[in-house]
């Protein structure tokens, strides 16, 4: 053993002597040899220039430091003595801010935030959270709650209404309420974008709502613009809106009161105002954006039987068939023509249950086979699109399905062939008040985009584009 160690020892010191004088090859760059490489030249080149700036840049850096005093030199500290925070500071910011959601209840939220169950019963035993919040309460509800990390619910706020915020405080096991006062501020604006990639996407960036959206699209510009086709992403839109203000925050925005929609060089316009005490939308010179009367009152139906001659089902015989079926499931809600009185709700031989509704200038429609009403009665006025009954079988019928006939002066006419009458267009003393209001708002439509569009061929629609009017009103 000990002989075998001894050579193997040799053989290594030879093999370490002969790596030692073995002389450096071209391809071996990592010895020097008596004279530096290309590369070697480089790399100390690069070496000293950086250590040139490092001594000139860095202050002291060419100045060895002198350390005085003993490297283990006792510290002292020094405690001094700070103002005191208010209770608020002291305490932390702590309110949590909720939005009521759809399905939620203000248990189930108080039990989210980790609240314990004798507080969420203190609270819920409160007349006011009783016979105010928990009535009114709906998705979108704000609530607040002043609950710290780790520590108990100390506060919650509510609105009662525009002008008064309800607070409970807890402490020491009792809840006392105060009522605030609040004002809320109400702002005349104009929100202005470009279409871009998304109509949808750009109204919401604007702060506008889905129901915004659906305004413009089906109550506005529906028979003017063809949002699939006609639309492109440099076309713009301008709206103008009531916002509501509290605090610096927004509460709520209001339905749509004018808006134009640019698409190419062709600008169209639609504004709100209050005809007979209903809302409708006209166009700048006085005519309903609404149609009188829609062809189709059920909406996805499918048309089984036309107007005229036809071999009828249960009869058996050729007889004249004086409206249009449409079939659809039980219980298919259908909806009235137009705005209307209602002059008849019952039973009417083959047709079943029946309602008729007489639309004035002596235009009516029938809806039979109905499987049941809807809750209106004889005499009362409704407006269009207002469900007076549902899709059913009654009378002389192999099928669930809707018997529509329109009438002019008591005669049956085609309603999918006849030419709909155009609803009564502003006129006296109503159309001057509105083409006052449409002026206004056309005039601060105009202002917005001439500062947001001067100049401007790239989309602006994430840039603020908040025109606040100069004149508020404030609720009291």
């Amino acid at each position: 053993m000990t002989d075998t160690a001894s050579a193997r020892r040799a053989r290594l010191d030879a093999l370490r002597e002969e790596t030692l004088h073995r002389p450096v090859t071209a391809h071996e760059g990592h010895g020097f040899n008596g004279r530096w490489s290309r590369r070697q030249w480089a790399h100390a080149s690069l070496f000293a220039t950086a250590a040139m700036l490092a001594a000139a840049i860095v202050p002291g850096f060419d100045r060895p430091v002198v350390t005085r005093g003993h490297a283990s030199a006792p510290r002292h500290s020094m405690a001094l003595a700070l103002p005191p925070l208010r209770l608020a500071q002291a305490q932390g910011d702590s309110w949590q801010m909720v939005q009521v959601k759809r399905g939620q209840t203000l248990a189930s939220i108080m039990k989210d935030l980790g609240i314990p169950q004798a507080t969420q019963q203190q609270l819920l035993a409160q007349s006011a959270v009783k016979n105010q919040l928990l009535r009114s309460m709906k998705p979108g509800t704000q609530l607040a709650f002043d609950l710290p990390v780790g520590g108990e619910l100390r506060a919650f706020r509510f609105d009662q209404d525009d002008a008064h915020r309800v607070e409970l405080t807890f402490a020491n096991g009792e809840v006392k309420q105060n009522l605030l006062v609040s004002p809320a501020e109400t702002r005349t604006v104009v929100l202005s974008g470009k279409v871009g990639k998304s109509l949808y996407a750009s109204a919401r960036k604007l702060g506008l709502t889905s129901a915004h959206v659906n305004t413009l699209t089906d109550d506005m510009f529906k028979y003017d613009i063809d949002f699939n086709d006609d639309v492109g992403a440099d076309d713009r839109f301008s709206v103008v809106v009531e916002q509501t203000w509290r605090d610096g925050e927004l509460v709520s925005t209001g339905p749509v009161l004018a808006a134009t929609f640019t698409t190419g060089a062709t600008l169209h316009s639609a504004f709100r105002f209050d005809r007979n005490g209903k809302p409708e939308y006209f166009t700048a010179d006085g005519r309903s954006l609404k149609r009188s009367f829609i062809r189709m009152p059920i909406p996805y139906a499918r048309l089984t039987s036309g107007f005229g001659n036809r071999f009828h089902p249960v009869l058996g015989r050729m007889r004249m068939h004086k409206g249009v079926d449409y079939a659809a499931g039980t219980g298919t809600p259908i909806m009235a023509a137009g705005d209307a009185r209602v002059a008849f709700v019952g039973w009417k031989g083959g047709y079943g249950r029946v309602v008729e509704l007489d639309h004035g200038r002596g235009y009516s429609t029938l809806y039979g086979h109905m499987s049941a009403f809807g809750k209106e009665r004889v005499g009362q006025r409704i407006s269009q699109g207002t469900v007076i009954g549902y899709v059913g079988a009654s009378g002389l019928a192999t099928g669930p399905h809707l018997h529509y006939e329109f009438k002019v002066n008591g005669a049956q006419r085609n309603p999918l062939s006849i030419t709909m009458p155009p609803p009564e267009p502003l006129s006296g003393a109503t159309f001057v008040a509105f083409r006052a209001q449409t002026r206004t708002a056309l005039a601060r439509i105009r202002e917005v985009e001439n500062i947001i569009y001067a100049g401007d061929d790239e989309p602006r629609v994430a840039k603020a584009t908040t025109k606040t009017d100069a004149k508020t009103r404030r609720r009291s």
